[in-house]
């Protein structure tokens, strides 16, 4: 039996991993189409650089203790650092894009010059994501980097998504931080 486990795991994993490379171009044409009009919007854009101001003279210890908070309180009320990214225009702004979406779009988040969470339509997991490949492979890459993420079968709802990560530029073109997108794959088949 456990063999039998190991290998369906390792056919999943390699059909998840085929699925990905297939659907990218997909994922491209759906953020060109309909995220890349609203990702430069005033509204993102000035709250990454309002935030840029604050969190451009961080430390690493600093980063790393902010962090370490968020996924420490993370579900529990009435949290100042999670309030300050959920509850903010910006935040709300995204919440109606997701609803706009018809259900392609199941999250999206904006970080900082430092891969900070600025605003979410939802809670993330963590709240620095500077270490992670959907900012390393987009803000230092310049203003129209694209990373692909993993394909994942959310347990939760059942969906199969991949997040797509963008740069965020200002009216001159410089990058100022980045943007996550989570898509529900299933509406792009």
């Amino acid at each position: 039996m456990k063999q039998l486990t190991f290998w369906l795991a390792m056919t999943l994993a390699t059909a998840t991993a085929g699925a990905a490379q297939d659907l990218q171009p997909k994922m491209a044409q759906f953020v060109t189409e309909h995220v890349m009009d609203w990702a430069t919007d005033p509204i993102i854009v000035d709250a990454i650089i309002a935030q840029n101001a604050i969190t451009g003279r961080y430390d690493q210890a600093k980063i790393d203790e902010l962090d370490a908070l968020w996924m420490a309180q993370a579900g529990m009320p009435g949290v100042p650092l999670i309030d300050d990214v959920l509850q903010n225009p910006t935040s709300d702004f995204l919440r109606q894009r997701v609803a706009a979406s018809a259900g392609t779009i199941s999250e999206v988040f904006v970080m900082d010059a430092r891969g900070l969470n600025v605003a979410a339509a939802e809670a993330t997991s963590d709240y620095w994501q500077g270490d992670e490949a959907k900012f390393s492979e987009t803000f230092p890459k310049g203003p129209n980097a694209m990373h692909f993420g993993e394909v994942e079968l959310d347990g939760s709802s059942g969906e199969v998504q991949a997040q797509v990560s963008i740069s965020i530029v200002d009216s001159t073109g410089a990058v100022v931080g980045a943007m996550t997108i989570g898509i529900n794959l299933s509406t792009l088949i």
